[in-house]
């Protein structure tokens, strides 16, 4: 009788301590409670959601890799998340994030905009002429893409019989085109703010879509007569110049960056955008990452109040300008200086190599940034890092409303930027423009294959 009390007592104990068979109801244990509602955890984020940016808004970028948000580490969450651009865009700390991974030239993520063996899609040939199209479509904007545009739009209407009319306004004219709907689409190399999103939602019906196009280096031309040898500059003299401090073709710190040239003892003409510009955006945004001086000065903009010098409409304007003033130096795209025969100085970048402007050295720098672009794809490609990127690398891009009304326009539209993203590509580095990294295509077509028409999906995918 003791002993079977003693053994009824050590089984109670027992049980009573987590001992004996597994309990068929009343919950889990706390061993299999990650597994059973995961929350933040790194394991489940790759499947789960896409990356944040440093505002916790997230991204639908394609790729589940996860990206960390300026000075921080990577963010996940499980949630379901949506497109920052299908949601009226970047938020303004997205945008500072944008702006501090662009001034520090550094690898730190603001988004992903797609996985860097991402395939752009082949099996769509854009032929024509196409059943119920327009036959004509209208854009205006950036000077900056001009030459490149001037010929994808040549070569388009030999393939669809699509006549596509562009305009090269300036980026800021192409923006208010787009806001007040008389165009069909605008050329911009300065995105749009969160403001101007808003500003154009009445009329547009939905957040704008940034439809990058190509890439382009922006240099710093300059007319020195009786000196042959290419110039070396670097941040601190370029702002020093533009700021008016450095007044003189000889002076010291010029002369150190480059021994054994010749300098003249001659007054610096300073030529700049007089008009609302893309260039002026990405130029500007450059030296405000490179120079305190101009970061506490003039900053960056579209439009910026310019110390002196003499102001010119359009990237062919100011090329204009400097090729009619001996001793004047400005900022135009690569191509223009080119069709010029305009001297441009290499430009030393955030590796400290000096870095001739041409179509591998603003490739490396785009591929340097297709990892880190947020899901809008609304950043500057300025200070990239890598030793053979250019530094002063701008992307450009074509805007479109996402609800379009006019079934004849969407379609002649859609099929054109689709056109434009991957036949035309083969146009760029002939004309001194580098093609898009793959990765961005991919977020390309996403974009154009969003745009609706009457809440059909526009682009018929031939």
């Amino acid at each position: 009788m003791g002993l079977m009390t003693l053994l009824l007592a050590f089984t109670f104990v027992l049980t009573a301590c987590g001992g004996g068979a597994t309990p068929t109801t009343g919950g889990t244990t706390s061993s299999a409670a990650p597994s059973a509602a995961p929350s933040t955890a790194a394991s489940t984020a790759p499947s789960a959601a896409p990356s944040t940016v440093a505002s916790a808004a997230p991204s639908t970028a394609a790729s589940a890799a996860p990206s960390t948000a300026a000075g921080g580490s990577a963010t996940r969450t499980t949630a379901p998340a949506t497109t920052t651009s299908a949601a009226g865009g970047t938020s303004s700390t997205a945008t500072r994030a944008v702006a501090t991974a662009t001034r520090t030239g550094s690898a730190t993520a603001v988004g992903t905009a797609g996985s860097a063996n991402a395939t752009p899609n082949t099996s769509i040939n854009i032929t024509g002429p196409f059943s119920g199209e327009a036959n004509t479509l209208n854009g205006a904007g950036a000077t900056f893409p001009q030459v490149l545009y001037s010929k994808w739009f040549d070569e388009y209407s030999k393939v669809t019989n699509v006549k596509v009319n562009y305009q090269g306004t300036g980026s800021g004219a192409g923006k208010n085109a787009i806001r007040d709907q008389t165009v069909d689409f605008a050329g911009s190399d300065s995105p749009m703010s969160d403001a101007e999103l808003a500003a154009a939602q009445a009329k547009c019906g939905d957040t704008i879509q940034h439809i990058p196009t190509t890439l382009g280096a922006i240099v710093v031309s300059y007319n020195l007569p009786n000196v042959s040898q290419k110039l070396k500059m670097d941040g601190d003299v370029i702002a020093g110049i533009f700021l008016e401090q450095i007044k003189k073709w000889n002076d010291p710190k010029i002369a150190a960056l480059n021994p054994g040239v010749n300098l003249p003892n001659e007054d610096i003409i300073t030529v700049h955008r007089s008009d609302s510009s893309g260039t002026t955006d990405n130029f500007t945004s450059y030296l405000t990452a490179v120079s305190q001086a101009w970061a506490n000065g003039p900053k960056s903009g579209s439009t910026v109040q310019w110390p002196g010098g003499i102001g010119a409409s359009g990237n062919p304007g100011v090329a204009n300008e400097i090729k009619n003033n001996p001793y004047a130096i400005g900022y135009v795209e690569l191509a223009f200086a080119k069709q010029n025969n305009l001297s441009y100085a290499d430009v030393k970048n955030s590796a400290g190599q000096f870095v001739t402007a041409n179509a591998a050295s603003v490739t490396a720098a785009g591929q340097s940034a297709a990892e880190r672009a947020p899901a809008d794809l609304r950043f500057k490609l300025v200070n990239a890092p890598g030793a053979q990127s250019y530094p002063i690398t701008a992307i450009t891009w074509i805007l479109v409303c996402p609800k379009q009304t006019d079934q004849a326009k969407a379609v002649a539209l859609t099929r054109m930027l689709w056109w434009a993203t991957h036949s035309g590509q083969q146009f760029a580095e002939g004309l001194d423009y580098s093609p898009l990294p793959p990765a961005i295509v991919v977020r390309a077509e996403a974009f154009i294959n969003n745009i609706t028409v009457n809440g059909q999906k526009a682009f018929p995918g031939r």
